[in-house]
This record gives C-alpha cells, sequence and structure tokens, in this order.
C-alpha cells in the first residue's frame, strides 16, 4: 500500500495499455522538471463513494519525506499505517518505505517493511540499476537473488517527472511501465495515466492555500497500474490525485479493487532545495 510514493506518483484506455508495449518513446522531456523537497501528512477515511465488498470502516494516516534533487539524486521515507474494520474485527496494516533514486533515473535502490498482524514483517530490500537495454534487480530479502528485465522501465521519480511533463505538454494520457520494487521485488508495471485539464481556483486543503502555490499548474491524475504478464485488463491498483507542476500532490484517492481511501493534506513543510545545473 505505498505506491503513493511511487505515482508520487482511465477505463477507455485499460484494453489499449493491456494489449501494447510500453510507450517510452513517446514520454515526453522530463529533464527540466524540478520536484520540490517537502514533508506531508495526509489522513486517511473509507471512500464512501465506492461501494466497498468487506470493510465496514477505515481510518489512517500518511507521511511523506521527499528530499533532493536531480543532481544529488531523490531519497524517501514513507509510511503508510491503515486501520480496516470488517466483520472479523479490526486490522491494522502498517507499511515503510525507504528508497534513493539517481538523479538521472538510471539507479534506484529501496527497502520496505510491511506488517498487517503479530507476526514478523515482510521484508524486500534491494536494488535497480539500468543498462543494455532493461535493467538489473539485486535482491537482499526477502532472499537474496539477482534477475535481469531486458525491457526499459521507470523508476519512481522519473515516472512522476515524465508525468507532469506530459500535463504541461497537454497530453491526456500517458503510458509508461514503471519498477519501484513494490510487492515481492520482482514485479513489474504497465501504468496508464489519465490527466484532465487544469485546475483553476484555490485549492480546498489548507496546507496549500499559500502565496508559493497561487501560480503552480495543477492538474487532475488518475494513474491505473497493470501487472506485466498478468493478462488482466482490470487493474490492480489505481491512484488518484491533484498533482501540481513541483511534484506536491493532493486530494489523494486510493483504490484497491475492493475498496478505496480518500486522503486529505493535513500537513505540508516545503524544504530548503539545492541549486542543480541538471
Amino acid at each position: 500500500m505505498t505506491r503513493l510514493g511511487s505515482a508520487l506518483a482511465a477505463s477507455a484506455g485499460i484494453a489499449v495499455l493491456a494489449a501494447a508495449s510500453p510507450a517510452l518513446a513517446q514520454t515526453p522531456v522530463a529533464g527540466a522538471i524540478k520536484l520540490t523537497p517537502h514533508k506531508a501528512i495526509y489522513d486517511l477515511v473509507l471512500d464512501t463513494s465506492k461501494p466497498s465488498k468487506s470493510i465496514e470502516a477505515a481510518r489512517g494516516r500518511i507521511a511523506f519525506d521527499f528530499t533532493g534533487d536531480a543532481c544529488e539524486g531523490y531519497a524517501l521515507s514513507f509510511r503508510q499505517v491503515t486501520q480496516l474494520t470488517s466483520e472479523q474485527g479490526p486490522r491494522v496494516i502498517d507499511a515503510r518505505t525507504t528508497s534513493f533514486e539517481a538523479g538521472d533515473g538510471a539507479s534506484y535502490r529501496f527497502k520496505t517493511e510491511s506488517s498487517s498482524g503479530a507476526g514478523p514483517a515482510e521484508v524486500v530490500d534491494g536494488t535497480a540499476e539500468k543498462g543494455n537495454g532493461g535493467y538489473e534487480v539485486k535482491l537482499r530479502a526477502p532472499k537474496p537473488e539477482t534477475h535481469r528485465e531486458p525491457a526499459d522501465a521507470l523508476f519512481p521519480n522519473a515516472q512522476m517527472k515524465a508525468v507532469i511533463a506530459a500535463a504541461k505538454a497537454g497530453q491526456t494520457t500517458l503510458n509508461v511501465r514503471l519498477y519501484d520494487g513494490a510487492n515481492s521485488g520482482k514485479e513489474v508495471y504497465d501504468t496508464l495515466s489519465v490527466i484532465g485539464k487544469r485546475i483553476e481556483g484555490k485549492p480546498s486543503e489548507a496546507p496549500l492555500q499559500r502565496p508559493e502555490f497561487e501560480s503552480i499548474a495543477r492538474w487532475p491524475v488518475t494513474i491505473s497500474y497493470f501487472k506485466v504478464g498478468s493478462g488482466e485488463q482490470t487493474p490492480t491498483y489505481t491512484i488518484s490525485f491533484e498533482l501540481y507542476e513541483n511534484g506536491v500532490t493532493g486530494a489523494v484517492k486510493l483504490d484497491y479493487g475492493a475498496f478505496a481511501l480518500r486522503g486529505t493534506l493535513t500537513r505540508l513543510d516545503l524544504l530548503p532545495a539545492q541549486d542543480c545545473a541538471k
């Protein structure tokens, strides 16, 4: 449940995406996109606009800490704690991710710890390095192993830059393949981003009602994730949000299929940014 950090971060194009190869060659140039270092807190509740098959109530919080630049690389610390209530009683899911992505998007380091009960946390720890048209993943956990993907993919911050570049270019959709180390560390996703018209007017969330955001463009974005090789035309996961051109996100919705969560930005701290020539 940590893909906000990687997106951060459609039905009409789902069938097309499932049948097509990833369109990385059509990705707009994202080199000029600057992602703003920031800390953010999102409060989560059950999205009652989506029928839930089993979840009666939900609440939680996301803590998001993003630093770095295109010269030094980008570091992310992300934690999502969610309490779900069903007929079987309450259950707490605690997911933590730390990652570092090179500024040029050529390498990615990640560690995810997730737990949903009294047992030990599940850990995925590894690195991914691009080269020879694809990339190589080296896992340390859950067990040491190495595997190579022959097809290229974007890492999370490169994906976010590509979506912002597409929005600024006036595109309404963007197809890219993503590797973010999620789940087992072996899975790769085809993603479909659907980008709406630029949003005008005052942001609804209080932390964004500040002078720094008065002139910053923002768009409604929905990203759907399809596991490569699954043959499924229904996304395994969908995230919607308002995306600002500096990489900050608000009005978040996390759709897991069986239920969905709404996230409201309740705190935003902009961090000092270093000058970077890239």
